[in-house]
């Protein structure tokens, strides 16, 4: 079960068919070969792997009873910017953590930890980071929220597909061709160039092998 939920908690499927097939088209318009225009971008795509978006602390800390719920948090309102230079592109990620406590009595100060991690191609971890983000309560309120922040920098040769690849994909095939009607991603070698430029920065909280299972199974 562990490495079940693990999976589905970092498997994110590589953006795909997101490639530049006309020089002049916008995105989503038909060009003039009769194909649809769409750009792929080197920034990392950014997101929320499932079952991470949120956390539930309990009191006692044993107990996953609705009665026992003392916090709840979430991520929300992640946005993203990206940048690039001659040497790297960089993404940067911030949200919104909104807390709610069952109990409005008192101030208090919770921590939840929240990781940034790059991704490779949808499957490999290339790097991992951890924060703690601060939520702090004011006596009598039930709500409260924070911010939390994460950001992946990539070289630009890595997010660059190799130019034999980039011209099998942009190539206009004309009809009749052999090729005409067949997707250059179900070349095996063309899908894992494709893959292997695709990064994601995904955010999410940082949570317990128990945390997760609750997260996954509720």
């Amino acid at each position: 079960m562990r490495s079940a939920l693990i999976k589905s908690a970092f498997l994110l499927s590589a953006a795909a068919g997101v490639f530049a097939l006309s020089g002049c088209s916008k995105d989503g318009e038909i060009d003039s070969t009769g194909g649809i225009a769409i750009t792929r971008s080197g920034c990392p795509a950014v997101a929320v792997p499932a079952h991470t978006g949120d956390i539930t602390i309990f009191d006692p800390p044993a107990s996953t009873a609705a009665h026992a719920i003392d916090v709840v948090a979430n991520v929300t309102n992640l946005r993203s910017t990206c940048r690039e230079d001659a040497t790297n592109v960089v993404v940067d990620a911030t949200f919104d953590i909104q807390a709610r406590r069952s109990n409005a009595q008192g101030a208090r100060e919770v921590i939840v930890p929240y990781f940034a991690t790059v991704v490779r191609g949808g499957r490999t971890i290339v790097s991992k980071s951890i924060s703690r983000a601060l939520i702090r309560f004011n006596d009598g309120e039930l709500r409260a929220s924070t911010r939390g922040a994460g950001s992946a920098t990539v070289s630009r040769a890595a997010v660059t597909l190799p130019a034999d690849v980039q011209e099998r994909i942009t190539r206009k095939r004309k009809a009749g061709d052999s090729d005409a009607a067949i997707d250059p991603l179900a070349d095996p070698d063309v899908k894992a160039a494709v893959a292997a430029a695709s990064f994601e920065l995904l955010v999410g909280f940082q949570l317990s092998d128990t945390q997760l299972q609750y997260n996954a199974t509720r």
